[in-house]
């Protein structure tokens, strides 16, 4: 590399990242388009729309419908935001809470009339027309849905589709198009077999028609026998998508009027956003100072390279318009440990090099490539876990997979890109001299694996104690985990106070008073262009709620009638609860298949998944002992432990992998391992150190619910760095010993 294009780049890196700290602070233009202002927030950063629906008619609907209702509603309204949620308010209502809108009335409009879906003949019995076109080529109604009704022109109903999909397809040309897939009911699979039959011995049209309107007119190809059929072709697969859900909605088994709508304010509220962002800034402050003191010139290079990162991170949430949750912010912080993981692993095999008496620019080289594929194979285990999690998971787990996949392509190409060019042009413009990149010093290698009895005891003994705490609880009346009422439902307070308040005096004046009088924790939630709050507690009995407004009337002088409580369901519904599971499962059976193909053993994929299980059930014990509250971030912290445990172990595995390699008779595989246990072992610290740094930032200066998530998080960044130093290798040996390969110079 020349000089002169040395310093070129440097000057683009640098000119490249102040122009998008400039865009991530005023935006593209006087608006502030695309600034970190513009970033979407979730419910629990920046409020939305409430929705409240109620069931139409005078019976009672059954749990099991309002259960259906909820889950379609709750796939519908995902359209809007992965972060929106559906709860069941009373027996009869169902609320919707839709992030980063303000605009009720629009989200009313677009989301119609749930369960009032049709499937209409052309033609009726006696070959009267049902729907015509005009000149536009639009279907009209030709007569009323009552008259449609009574002359059996109806041929189906919303409840008769069992599921709508989109998806791409290929048509009989072999051209790629979109489709609607569509998946009938076992009674709905008869009714459309006849529909199908009768309009295409007609050679007629199968119209479906929704809350006023057509919204698909398909010409019958066949008769559908299975319950199986696809409405295609569709120009777009965002055409496509929105049929689907559509006659999702429409096929909800109960129909629902609007009761009312408003405008929430954030559940964390403006402090939570700006002690987050401080908490950030600090931590990456530190962060940055250890990596120039420890690392040097390589430091300097690496937080450019993550000053960059970040920077990236925030205009990308912008241009991919995602939504910023608490859990979001998780994935981010997740991320910002393997941007920096990946520059750890590379500084210290070139500082294995250095030792060695290579050059410094040999060094770098050598080093880049033997710690490509720890950083390959790290990061794809973690973007693996991130795709299933995105594809397969509820809509409040998809968030944190958004940011986590953001972050971890955007670190590999700062560790892998930006970094190394920084590097080399330092070293073309005169810092040649190895001191400046460190050189590394033969360790004595420890001697883990003697001690495997002792770390696998202390483990078994502190995940035991979890669920010995966890049966003491339930035997005593208690839950067995501190559920908060996202898991377990409790009850709505709105009060309509005489004056406004603004969330910090509602957190000061009145949160305290409520907690006193409920024995609950409690969330808030402001109504805009009104003087009501929204008080979320565990479930109140009737003595309860009396005794909370006594103590409203007497502390605020609030009347009794301006008091309404109603019951609320859990916002984390058991269908959003197996399907994380669902996904979390697949997700690791993708990251074992991988590992397996990656590294010929099956061996090493199962102890990396021990030891992952192994952090998640001791932040289980964790939770149950220490009772933290378990909501919405509970799962957002398991997932992080999940992807930071597996990044780790591998980092060890692909250390193990290579001095295997090289390994002759007269070596002991235990001591091929201590030594690469011994070897990664800088990385497994500094890299914990910087993680926990940007979690304890968060701990120490977040609010109470960010407290929540951020002290289980730091107890698994802790179990992570034991569980791949103290177990991983050793699971591999025993399971080595065990079952030992065919050809082997084992001794």
């Amino acid at each position: 590399m020349k000089k002169s294009n040395a310093i070129a780049i440097l000057l683009c890196t640098i000119i490249i990242l102040l122009g998008v700290t400039y865009v991530d602070i005023f935006g593209v233009d006087a608006t502030g388009s695309g600034s970190a202002k513009d970033i979407s927030l979730g419910l629990d950063l920046a409020g939305g729309v409430s929705i409240t629906y109620q069931v139409v008619g005078d019976e009672e609907p059954s749990a099991t419908d309002m259960s259906d209702t909820i889950a379609k509603l709750q796939k519908r309204v995902e359209n809007y935001s992965t972060e929106a949620i559906v709860y069941q308010e009373g027996v009869d209502r169902i609320n919707i809470e839709i992030p980063g809108v303000s605009d009720a009335n629009e989200i009313l409009k677009d989301l119609g009339k749930p369960g009032q879906l049709y499937f209409i003949a052309e033609t009726d019995s006696t070959g009267n027309v049902n729907f015509t076109f005009d000149m536009n080529g639009v279907p009209q109604m030709a007569k009323t849905i009552e008259d449609l009704k009574a002359d059996g022109s109806i041929k189906l109903e919303g409840t008769d589709v069992k599921d709508a999909t989109a998806g791409a397809m290929q048509d009989s040309m072999g051209n790629s198009t979109f489709a609607v897939s569509l998946l009938m009911t076992e009674e709905g699979t008869k009714k459309f077999e006849d529909a199908t039959r009768n309009a295409y011995e007609k050679n007629e049209r199968l119209a479906i028609y929704y809350d006023g309107a057509f919204v698909s007119v398909p010409t019958v190809s066949g008769v559908f026998t299975d319950g199986q059929a696809q409405i295609s072709p569709m120009a777009t697969y965002e055409e496509a998508e929105n049929l689907a859900s559509t006659i999702r909605i429409g096929g909800l088994k109960l129909e629902l009027e609007e009761l009312h709508s408003k405008v929430v304010g954030a559940q964390l509220g403006v402090e939570a956003i700006e002690t987050s962002l401080l908490a950030g800034a600090i931590g990456l402050a530190i962060v940055i100072v250890l990596m120039i003191a420890i690392y040097y010139v390589a430091g300097l290079a690496s937080s450019i390279a993550l000053c960059l990162y970040v920077a990236l991170v925030v205009l990308l949430l912008n241009g991919f318009d995602m939504t910023l949750t608490l859990s979001g912010i998780a994935g981010i912080i997740l991320s910002i440990g393997m941007a920096v993981d990946a520059n750890v692993i590379i500084f210290a095999r070139i500082r294995e090099e250095l030792a060695t008496g290579k050059t410094v620019k040999s060094a770098m080289k050598i080093g880049y490539d033997k710690a490509l594929s720890a950083i390959i194979d790290g990061n794809i285990t973690t973007l693996i876990a991130a795709a299933v999690l995105l594809f397969l998971g509820p809509g409040t787990v998809k968030g944190f997979a958004q940011t986590l996949a953001l972050g971890i392509v955007l670190s590999m190409f700062t560790a892998l890109v930006v970094t190394k060019y920084i590097m080399q042009a330092m070293y073309e413009l005169g810092i040649k001299d190895a001191k400046w990149y460190g050189i590394g010093k033969e360790r004595k290698a420890m001697d883990v694996l003697s001690k495997k009895g002792v770390f696998i005891g202390v483990s078994l003994a502190v995940i035991i104690g979890g669920f010995v705490v966890m049966g003491v609880q339930k035997a005593n009346g208690n839950d067995t985990l501190n559920y908060s009422l996202e898991f377990k439902g409790g009850t709505a307070t709105t009060v309509e106070f005489n004056e406004s308040m603004d969330l910090a005096e509602i957190n000061e004046k009145v949160v305290p008073v409520i907690e006193k009088a409920t024995g609950s924790a409690v969330q808030i939630q402001t109504v805009q262009d009104s003087n009501e709050v929204i008080f979320k507690t565990n479930n109140l009995d009737v003595e309860k709620r009396e005794a909370l407004n006594v103590v409203l009337a007497e502390e605020f002088g609030v009347a009794e009638d301006m008091i309404t409580s109603e019951t609320i369901s859990s916002v984390i519904s058991n269908e959003m609860k197996s399907d994380t599971i669902i996904a979390v499962i697949i997700a690791i059976i993708c990251m074992l298949i991988y590992i397996r193909i990656r590294f010929s053993d099956i061996r090493f994929g199962i102890s990396s998944v021990a030891a992952l299980l192994h952090d998640v059930l001791v932040v289980l014990a964790f939770y149950a002992v220490a009772r933290v509250s378990v909501g919405n971030t509970f799962v957002a912290c398991m997932l992080t432990i999940v992807g930071y445990s597996i990044n780790a172990t591998i980092v060890i595995f692909d250390r193990v992998r290579e001095n295997i390699a090289v390994m002759t008779r007269k070596d002991e595989l235990k001591d091929v391992i201590n030594k690469s246990i011994t070897q990664t072992m800088s990385r497994s610290i500094f890299t914990s150190l910087t993680t926990f740094v940007m979690v304890a930032a968060l701990y120490i200066l977040g609010v109470t619910s960010i407290r929540d998530f951020a002290l289980p998080l730091m107890v698994g960044i802790v179990c992570g760095a034991y569980s791949s130093v103290c177990l991983a290798g050793a699971l591999w040996f025993i399971l080595r010993q065990k079952f030992p390969p065919k050809t082997t110079i084992d001794n």
